[in-house]
């Protein structure tokens, strides 16, 4: 069986797919448009690999980001948040926002005649591998009878999953990112899988952070992934949360310097348009 569990959003253990034309499209169901994941020695050429099987259980991991958008669920499962929202008002999803620290992935935002009611930060983190999925991507294709044009293929060498530098790199993220929302009133919200989570608990000081406050400004979200023959699914399974004080605490550091909440407002709504509606599909 192969490591990669999904390829371009298609499970690979359903052997009927239509993998010649899969490859060749190189589409991100997604995204709705072609895999961001491309080859640095061949940028023409995307990757696609969306989950993989590590270790000897061969838990399925997302490894990419993009995964977690299926169906919008991870956006939706947010809409409690939004303290400010009613009945009426328009959903907007705006990508890629700068906030004090970084930029933050996603921005929910409830408005009423594109004035914004109120908004929620979301942040997707998904596993880097070490090494290259690409000799098990190249085997797999082969034996479902893919023509590759490589010898890449037959490589032995095996990838690994950076458990540590994934989890750090966002913990610091989110510890530069969290005082400016908890002085403004609003949500910050990671979105992980369980199993990524599980690894913070178990190697980060964690055991502050409990099931889900209202009060608190820092939210996880952690997803299960179900896997189908017919399609793969995402579950949520767990919320936690914790202040500013307490991301810190994860990483032993102090807390930083917010900004306004008038400045985030103009600055989201001068990203509002048609084009960032919040198109919402059926599981």
């Amino acid at each position: 069986m192969s490591r990669v569990v999904e390829l371009f959003g298609l499970p690979t253990s359903n052997a009927r797919g239509h993998w010649p034309g899969v490859v060749q499209n190189q589409s991100c169901p997604f995204l709705g448009d072609r895999c961001v994941k491309v080859r640095k020695s061949q940028p023409h050429i995307s990757i696609g690999t969306c989950i993989v099987a590590h270790g000897q259980n061969r838990r399925p991991l997302i490894v990419c980001p993009h995964r977690l958008v299926q169906n919008s669920t991870v956006f939706v499962d947010c809409i409690h948040l939004l303290d400010r929202h009613e009945p009426g008002n328009e959903f907007h999803l705006l990508s890629e926002m700068s906030v004090p620290g970084g930029s933050v992935d996603y921005f929910l935002v409830s408005t009423r005649n594109r004035k914004v009611a109120d908004f929620v930060a979301i942040e997707i983190q998904t596993l880097d591998t070490t090494g290259t999925v690409w000799p098990e991507r190249q085997r797999f294709l082969r034996d479902v009878g893919v023509s590759t044009y490589d010898q890449e293929h037959t490589s032995q060498r095996p990838f690994g999953i950076n458990w540590k530098m994934s989890a750090k790199t966002i913990l610091v993220q989110l510890h530069h990112k969290i005082e400016t929302f908890e002085s403004i009133g609003k949500y910050l919200v990671l979105v992980v899988q369980d199993a990524f989570l599980e690894y913070m608990q178990r190697e980060f000081a964690f055991d502050h952070i409990q099931t889900a406050m209202p009060r608190d400004a820092l939210q996880f979200h952690s997803y299960r992934f179900e896997p189908s023959l017919t399609g793969n699914r995402l579950q949520l399974v767990e919320r936690l949360s914790t202040d500013a004080d307490g991301a810190a605490k994860c990483l032993g550091f102090q807390t930083s310097v917010g900004v306004g909440l008038d400045d985030m407002i103009s600055t989201i709504e001068r990203r509002i348009t048609d084009d960032t509606v919040l198109n919402v599909l059926s599981p």
